[in-house]
């Protein structure tokens, strides 16, 4: 920082604010600090009564805040993301569609390991809409050492975008009802319109619903009939406790599905199955899913979409935050559950 002549700092930057005053007509900031003087401004200084002024004295070593900004901003964005331009030294990334967030946490935190330099995110794995802003990024000081952005610069070339958008894919589903009571008609199926329901909402379809019994042999025919019908994936409801005749789990691996996980420590969710059969998504859903605004279904299923393949260390990783406070008034996903 040093003193110059008003004159004499043409292409320099400001490291304060310089406050201008018009009796009765203004009081407010002429030139914010990082503003880079200009010819046109001396006069304006001058009539301010700023003779000499202090600036950062810029080399070809130094970065200027908006600058270095940018640069972030690029390295770190990936598919469907678009920037702002600089305000104050800050670039903002917003979402250029609706999908699922996906964050490359451990390159972030390499980044955010640089000082002098932050990049702020949501949290990963969430739904965002067109135009919601994912994630912001600044330098601390007005200038930085050019050296620091090439080395988040490099960091992102070795790990590739760190923050992007999958679109969601739209998926022709399969229910299976299980349950003797649904299927003779006792009571009313509650949980097929939940589930039809939360598909129409990620742009998905249910394709057909087939009723069953807790019988194990009719359970793995729905599930031959709906992958002969074309499902992308299938959800059986019901029947996922420990009781004897609660068979899904069962009829599941019957079928000659892969189990992935039975079980998940999320609650509510945590009888929640998951396998794969010729490379089809089975979900078995407990009975949460229909009472609950929110469960595990709402963490999975956008992954499934994005055409993840879940694994089992996926399930494990949901614990840290999968604690739903059922609160009165649900804010999901701007709350703590599955982050």
């Amino acid at each position: 920082m040093i003193a110059v002549p008003v004159e004499k700092a043409v292409g320099m930057m400001l490291c304060h604010d310089i406050t201008e005053i018009i009796p009765g007509k203004f009081k407010g900031v002429a030139f914010k600090k990082g503003h880079i003087i200009k010819e046109e401004d001396i006069p304006r200084l001058l009539n301010i009564g700023k003779r000499n002024i202090y600036v950062w004295e810029v080399n070809d070593e130094m970065l200027h805040e908006n600058e270095a900004g940018e640069r972030i901003a690029k390295a770190v964005t990936g598919k469907g993301i678009y920037l702002t331009e600089p305000n104050e030294g800050k670039v903002s990334l917003k979402a250029a569609c609706k999908g699922l967030l996906r964050i490359n946490t451990e390159a972030l935190e390499k980044i955010n390991s640089t000082d002098e330099a932050i990049v702020a995110t949501l949290n990963k794995n969430i739904i965002v809409d067109e135009g919601s802003t994912v994630a912001g990024t600044r330098i601390i000081p007005l200038i930085i050492d050019e050296e620091k952005i090439q080395n988040i610069e490099e960091i992102c070339k070795q790990s590739g975008p760190i923050i992007w958008i999958d679109n969601l894919k739209r998926v022709r589903a399969g229910i299976i009802t299980t349950g003797s009571e649904v299927y003779s008609g006792r009571i009313e199926d509650k949980f097929g319109p939940v589930i039809k329901q939360k598909l129409v909402q990620v742009g998905s379809e249910v394709i057909k619903q087939i009723f069953a019994t807790d019988s194990i042999p009719m359970i793995v025919d729905a599930i031959d009939d709906l992958l002969q019908n074309g499902a992308e994936m299938i959800i059986i409801t019901g029947g996922m406790s420990v009781d004897p005749d609660d068979v899904t789990p069962a009829s599941v691996k019957e079928s000659g599905a892969n189990i992935i996980s039975y079980g998940a420590p999320v609650l509510p969710g945590s009888m929640f199955l998951i396998a794969y059969k010729n490379n089809i998504p089975i979900l078995g859903l407990p009975g949460c899913v229909m009472y609950h605004d929110v469960t595990i279904f709402d963490l999975v299923l956008p992954r499934i979409l994005t055409g993840e393949v879940i694994k089992k260390e996926d399930i494990k990783k949901l614990g840290h935050g999968g604690l739903c406070l059922n609160c009165p008034v649900c804010t999901f996903p701007k709350c703590g559950f599955g982050k």
